[in-house]
């Protein structure tokens, strides 16, 4: 586990701490954790352990009433609390023009990397109601999805 620091955590007195999981005895060792201190939450890094393993993230964190803000839209979409995530269809449509560009013959490497422009904010007001959370009515009002 690594502890950070910094100023702008400290002013919201947060520590967070980092937890790699790679089985389900891990994923649950790191939930109770946050579940002993008696207040925190989740931020779920992208990765594809834990995309595979969503179903049972989202039920561990449900059991023991962790809040948690997902990396992927799957997640609330199957009972997960909230994502920020990149928009993938907007993604793909930007691909297409690279795939056009290629095929015209510019060559893949002299192409610039494009880093995601679109996100979106997902909000499951069922899952924030089974936590006892009360979602603001600004933070539901910049929700590109809510799910009742």
């Amino acid at each position: 586990m690594c502890k950070c620091s910094g100023p702008f955590l400290a002013s919201f007195r947060v520590q967070p701490v980092t937890a790699r999981v790679g089985s389900a005895e891990e994923i649950e060792a790191a939930i109770r954790t946050i579940e002993n201190g008696q207040t925190g939450g989740i931020v779920q890094i992208p990765d594809s352990y834990t995309l595979a393993h969503r179903g049972e993230i989202i039920a561990l964190t449900a059991r023991h009433r962790v809040p948690t803000i997902y990396s992927n839209n799957s997640f609330p979409a199957n009972g997960g609390l909230i994502s920020y995530a990149v928009d993938t269809r907007d993604v793909f449509r930007r691909a297409a023009s690279y795939v056009d560009r290629i095929l015209k013959g510019a060559k893949p490497v002299d192409l610039p990397v494009q880093q995601p422009t679109k996100f979106e904010l997902v909000i499951n007001l069922k899952t924030a109601k089974a936590l006892g959370l009360t979602v603001s009515s600004t933070l539901l009002a910049r929700a590109d999805e809510v799910i009742e």
